[in-house]
């Protein structure tokens, strides 16, 4: 049924107005943060004004009484989004959207005709093709009376409900990343493939072609930013290498994406308005078009190809002698799948299994003082989905983490931590503009509800200066290994933690406990990287990036970690929806599940190998009458004093499933 606003004017003593991103819950409240007081101030349904979830709104407070600080929203500053996927449907002659997003609180209505706003044109119609029943993005086109449902109109159509590449596409697009390139993106990317690379390109670069170099990615990879070579220095070289006998040349090389995107082209636009490839759970939507992020810029095996480089010489104790920075040139002479790479590090007749060990080896001694350092073990269990020919899952398997993971993800921390000190010491902080990746310290309040709610669950935490020192935070993590709680005290620890972002303002990374800090490796899907390459490049030749130029590099930092959290958020929003479709072919049917949160209208449950979060509600609990204990976080029972807590492991049947909704309702056993 068509949902339409409706709202009733009340008299409120007015205190004074302020600003803030709103967001909004499933049952359509709203809540803003208040900068004078600690609670965030509620917003009923009928004061959202046409606010919608994360706008930036303006709010007028009422005064506080003895109950939740109330307000209004007064003025919409900016939308944070006005597209919406959903199904179209048709109901008393009216076409309108059901949104997809929980957080939507009213459909859209969809004219069948609409004023064109050219007077020399006909009226257009909004529905652009569409029918009722079809899955479908649709933008706002005009809400001006809150007492109405907005109006909008058909962008795309997706497909039918229900179908997996409807579905996928449908979360990706409500982001703001479609599979699909505009045409003059494809063209000027088809140029810069057909060109290839010339003769020319290899000038002034430093050739890598004979050394030993490879490659290490997931089985299903096709766009390899990185590759490493690797040379052990003999004593029969050049006088200035003759006292580092025995010492080993590592190189990092990433594809060189700066020398083919260019400052000012579409691509460059279409890349900076993306930010970043997004990783759903069947497929990748990159931020460049696959002619170059799998092919020209991609460097693949057998191929010479462009990279852009940072060559250290480091001792068998790991600790680097000598770096080097500079455009080279590389021939991959091997690629590895983990799995591949893994087996050569074990096996001594698997290839590489000399290199392979010895780069495993300063890997873990790396790892070791990273930790030593101050560093925090935020590596979560993760699961992968076995899909059918119709993307439809049949089957999950936990992803396994094992050395050569480890090696290239200490190797990129190396030559990302490098870049960024290369560039920034030496340099006065007012004359030096930069893309940093930033990770603040932890806030002692969130610090404060962590310590809480680790002794709620019987752990001892301390508090030096209101934060608990890492070390003990990974001591923590390291003794729950393989323990019921585990995930879910993992989970607490990251929620505890700001959020890493780009910023022209370095405050250095608390998890890797980096004082400089950014994101050099992986330029064929993030923006910031291929920033990163340029600065590095005109550091090289001896040019500053200008103050003039620093709100340029601010916007792009901005809308990199805007973007980077759209991406994230379609990435689990993806998961969730396997998830829930994983499950909705087994109702009825027993598992074990993990308790991954308590609240006063249930229980929620992960079960234990598909990592899929279900809800017992409270009023399915039938054995007794069950009460929420907040301080302790458990629900008890009056009669019987039986307690249900975070990490309590049960038994749990599949009740329903809401594959609209992306919900799964558990029943205990």
């Amino acid at each position: 049924m068509l949902y339409l606003i409706t709202m009733r004017k009340e008299a409120k003593k007015i205190t004074k107005t302020t600003q803030g991103v709103i967001s909004i819950s499933s049952k359509g409240i709203g809540y803003v943060r208040t900068p004078d007081y600690e609670e965030d101030s509620e917003i009923d349904f009928r004061h959202l004004n046409t606010a919608l979830h994360g706008d930036m709104v303006e709010i007028i407070l009422h005064t506080k009484g003895h109950g939740r600080l109330t307000a209004e929203v007064s003025k919409i500053i900016s939308r944070a989004k006005i597209g919406f996927s959903g199904v179209l449907e048709k109901e008393n002659g009216l076409y309108f959207l059901k949104p997809d997003d929980t957080k939507m609180y009213t459909d859209i209505l969809i004219p069948e005709k609409m004023p064109a706003r050219n007077t020399s044109h006909r009226e257009v119609g909004g529905l652009n093709g569409a029918k009722a029943g079809q899955k479908v993005y649709v933008e706002i086109i005009s809400w001006k009376d809150p007492l109405k449902a907005p109006e909008g109109k058909v962008i795309k159509i997706l497909g039918k409900p229900g179908d997996n590449n409807a579905e996928m596409h449908a979360i990706a697009i409500e982001k703001g990343f479609d599979s699909d390139f505009p045409q003059k993106i494809k063209e000027e990317a088809k140029k810069i493939r057909d060109l290839g690379i010339k003769n020319e390109d290899f000038t002034r670069r430093r050739d890598f072609r004979k050394i030993l170099t490879f490659t290490i990615d997931p089985e299903d990879a096709k766009d390899f930013d990185d590759a490493i070579s690797f040379r052990e220095i003999s004593g029969n070289e050049p006088t200035d290498a003759k006292a580092m006998a025995g010492m080993y040349e590592i190189g990092i090389h990433i594809a060189d994406v700066s020398h083919y995107v260019k400052i000012g082209s579409e691509l460059d636009h279409e890349a900076k308005n993306r930010g970043t490839s997004v990783y759903l759970v069947d497929r990748t939507i990159p931020m460049l078009p696959e002619i170059l992020s799998n092919d020209l810029c991609s460097l693949l095996p057998n191929k010479d190809r462009l990279t852009i480089s940072a060559v250290f010489i480091i001792d068998r104790n790991a600790i680097v002698k000598k770096e080097w920075f500079g455009r080279t040139v590389i021939h991959s002479q091997k690629r590895f799948t983990y799995e591949e790479a893994e087996e050569s590090i074990k096996k001594i007749k698997s290839p590489l299994h000399k290199e392979l060990s010895i780069l495993n080896d300063l890997a873990k001694k790396l790892t070791k003082e990273r930790f030593a350092n101050g560093a925090i073990s935020l590596d979560q269990e993760e699961v992968k989905f076995i899909l059918d020919k119709n993307g439809v899952p049949i089957k999950v398997i936990k992803k396994e983490q094992g050395d050569s993971n480890k090696l290239i993800e200490e190797f990129m921390l190396l030559a990302n931590k490098k870049v960024a000190e290369t560039i920034s010491k030496g340099t006065k902080k007012e004359d030096n503009v930069f893309v940093y990746r930033i990770h603040d310290n932890p806030s002692k309040e969130k610090m404060a509800d962590l310590a809480f709610f680790l002794r709620s669950l019987g752990y001892k935490i301390s508090l030096i200066d209101g934060i608990i020192p890492t070390y003990e935070i990974n001591n923590l993590l390291k003794s729950l290994s393989g323990k019921n709680e585990e995930n879910t005290v993992h989970r607490a620890v990251i929620r505890s933690m700001a959020k890493a972002i780009y910023s022209t303002k370095n405050v250095g990374h608390y998890g890797l406990a980096f004082e400089y800090y950014a994101h050099f490796t992986s330029p064929i899907r993030r923006y910031p990287d291929i920033v990163v390459h340029r600065l590095l490049t005109d550091h090289l030749k001896g040019l500053k990036v200008g103050k003039e130029k620093l709100s340029i590099y601010e916007e792009i930092s901005r809308k990199s970690s805007e973007q980077e959290k759209c991406a994230s958020d379609a990435e689990r929003a993806s998961i969730k929806y396997k998830q829930v479709e994983y499950m909705s072919s087994r109702i009825g049917q027993v598992f074990k599940g993990i308790i991954s949160g308590v609240t006063e209208w249930g229980v929620y449950v992960e079960e234990m190998e598909t990592k899929c979060e279900g809800l017992v509600r409270v009023r399915d609990i039938q054995d007794d009458f069950y009460v929420f204990n907040e301080k302790k976080l458990e629900l008890v029972g009056q009669k019987k004093k039986k307690k249900y807590r975070l990490g309590d492991c049960i038994k749990i049947k599949v009740k329903n499933v809401d594959l609209e909704r992306k919900t799964i309702d558990y029943l205990l056993i």
